[in-house]
C-alpha cells in the first residue's frame, strides 16, 4: 500500500513510529534556573558528529506549563546545558517512569528511585549508575515544521563510562544490553553483536 501522511494513514496507530527502528534512547537530564532537576527519555536521539563529538535529540510535544514545549527543552533554553544518560535494559522500568508528564518542579530521579550524581563539567545531575553519561553544552535549538517540534544539538564536553562496561580497552555494549525504541509500545535490547569490515579495510 501507499499513503501520503498529509491525508492520514487509516490505521489504528501511526505506522511511521514503527518504520525507523530500532532507535537509541537519549535519557536527557537537565536542571532549571531554580535548581530543579528533570529527567526524561527521547527516542528521536542520536550522535551526529565525531570531531568535536556532538549529539541531538528532538522533542515533539508540549506541556501547558512550558510555553509550547516540554521541560527538557525549556530547561536547556535557560541553562544551555544537558546530559545524555545511556539506558540499559536493567533500567527499563525506571526509564518508563520518567516518561510520564509531570509538573515542571517534579524530580523524576526521585520518582524513579534513581541515584543521581553531579556532572563534572556542566551544572546538571546525571544517572549515577548508567553505563555512560554524556555531558553536553548546547550548540543550537532548531524549530522544525509542525507544532512543538524542536531539535536540540549539543557538543559533548564530558564523558563518564561505567568501569564494568570496559573490556580490554573497549566500551562493550554486551555488558549492559542497550535499550532501544521500536514502534507503538514496543522496545528491544541489544543481545547479538557482529562485525563487518568496510570495503578496502584490513
Amino acid at each position: 500500500m501507499f499513503y501520503e501522511p498529509k491525508n492520514g494513514h487509516g490505521f489504528p496507530h501511526n505506522p511511521f513510529n514503527a518504520l525507523v527502528t530500532p532507535r537509541p534512547i537519549g535519557w536527557i537530564s537537565t536542571r532549571d534556573r531554580n535548581g530543579n532537576d528533570n529527567l526524561a527519555p527521547y527516542s528521536f536521539f542520536n550522535a551526529v558528529a565525531y570531531e568535536p563529538p556532538q549529539v541531538m535529540f528532538a522533542s515533539t510535544s508540549a506541556k501547558d506549563d512550558r510555553d509550547g514545549t516540554k521541560d527538557s527543552v525549556a530547561n536547556i533554553r535557560e541553562t544551555g546545558v544537558f546530559c545524555v544518560n545511556i539506558v540499559e535494559y536493567a533500567m527499563r522500568d525506571a526509564m518508563n517512569v520518567t516518561s510520564g508528564s509531570y509538573a515542571k518542579d517534579v524530580d523524576e530521579f526521585s520518582l524513579a528511585e534513581l541515584e543521581k550524581a553531579e556532572c563534572s563539567v556542566i551544572s546538571a545531575s546525571r544517572v549515577a549508575l548508567a553505563p555512560a553519561n554524556l555531558e553536553c553544552k548546547l550548540t543550537k535549538i532548531v524549530q522544525l515544521p509542525g507544532e512543538a517540534n524542536f531539535a536540540v544539538f549539543g557538543e559533548v564536553v564530558g564523558v563518564h563510562l561505567r568501569d564494568s562496561c570496559l573490556v580490554d580497552g573497549v566500551f562493550d555494549v554486551s555488558t549492559f544490553s542497550p535499550l532501544a525504541r521500536l514502534g507503538y509500545k514496543d522496545y528491544a535490547r541489544v543481545e547479538t553483536i557482529f562485525s563487518l569490515k568496510r570495503p578496502g579495510e584490513e
